[in-house]
């Protein structure tokens, strides 16, 4: 077993700081999904892990991972948190997902997540609510091969990596049989990116872990969104890729976020994102109402997991993948 990668401090007092990461996992097509998760400062830096929680509910997610456990967090927001850091930090690494984590893990898990999204609500009714959202959850837990700090937000200037080297640019894909242009609105699109202030993109890199890479919106036309990135963090022609486009308040309250898959293509003129998919959410702005929605989400993600046999299935596959090696 090789020593756990050890990152700098300064990568340390953001992975501890932020509130909100985003995190990218490989799909069967050979993109990249990014969504929003709440990390919560999980994570041992002498073990070289990090990780977050997440529901059942969320089954195609966790069965990606399971599937593939090539996965990256980028820790690109500072708003709310305990870091003034501004450096912006991506760490890959390779996923295990705990899906019947211990009573204990969970309950220590409390004391540490009220620090980032506020005190747990106690009392008969709050029990029965929130008894899916606080206590069906699980792990994933990411043995980290990676982290690389570049020291603004906007991954510009030199970047130091800790751990495995970094691999040269990932070779342009294969397109898509049904083509490479946009498949929604793309005047809406960049609208809806346009209103949210952090936004994320997600390719897989040469060696199978997902690259998250901050970008701005520079305009749309036909062909899609005009993105712009630091130089070299986009490799030359055409992929799959993920964006994500996200706002939030203190504690997650407000929370409004929007994902996408589609095509990035990058050449001389420039950076092209076409959408091919979408999906928002937008949370209340007050705290009891987003505890509301939350319990009232979980409980129903979950009838629906155990409806379709989720856990049974997400167990199958890891024990699949296990037994392959």
């Amino acid at each position: 077993m090789s020593d756990p990668v050890r990152w700098s401090d300064t990568a340390e007092d953001v992975i501890r700081g932020d509130i909100t990461v985003a995190v990218s996992y490989v799909t069967p097509a050979g993109g990249a999904a990014v969504t929003a998760v709440a990390p919560c400062g999980i994570g041992q830096r002498d073990l070289g892990t990090v990780g977050f929680t997440t529901s059942l509910g969320f089954g195609k997610k966790l069965e990606r991972i399971i599937c593939d456990p090539h996965v990256a967090l980028a820790y690109h927001a500072r708003e709310h948190g305990y870091s003034a850091s501004p450096a912006f930090v991506l760490a890959q690494g390779l996923a295990a997902v705990d899906l019947e984590p211990a009573r204990e893990r969970l309950d220590a898990l409390t004391p540490q997540a009220e620090r980032y999204v506020g005190k747990v609500m106690r009392g008969p009714v709050w029990d029965r609510l929130l008894r899916e959202y606080y206590a069906e959850r699980v792990f994933v837990d990411i043995t980290l091969e990676r982290v690389a700090t570049w020291p603004d937000l906007g991954a510009s200037g030199p970047v130091q990596v800790t751990g495995a080297a970094w691999p040269g640019p990932a070779a342009p894909q294969r397109p898509p049989k049904n083509g490479t242009g946009p498949r929604v609105d793309v005047a809406k699109a960049a609208q809806q990116v346009g209103a949210l202030p952090h936004r994320v993109l997600a390719y897989r890199g040469a060696d199978g872990f997902p690259v998250l890479v901050p970008v701005q919106l520079a305009g749309h036309d036909q062909a899609g969104l005009r993105l712009v990135a630091a130089p070299g963090l986009l490799p030359p022609g055409g992929r799959r890729a993920g964006l994500l486009a996200h706002a939030y308040r203190p504690q997650l309250v407000g929370l409004s976020t929007r994902t996408f898959t589609g095509w990035l293509e990058a050449g001389p003129d420039g950076v092209v994102y076409a959408p091919h998919t979408t999906r928002g959410f937008v949370a209340p702005p007050r705290k009891k109402l987003l505890l509301v929605s939350n319990g009232l989400m979980a409980k129903y993600g979950l009838w629906q997991a155990r409806r379709q046999g989720t856990a049974a299935r997400l167990e199958q596959l890891a024990s699949e993948r296990d037994t392959r090696g």
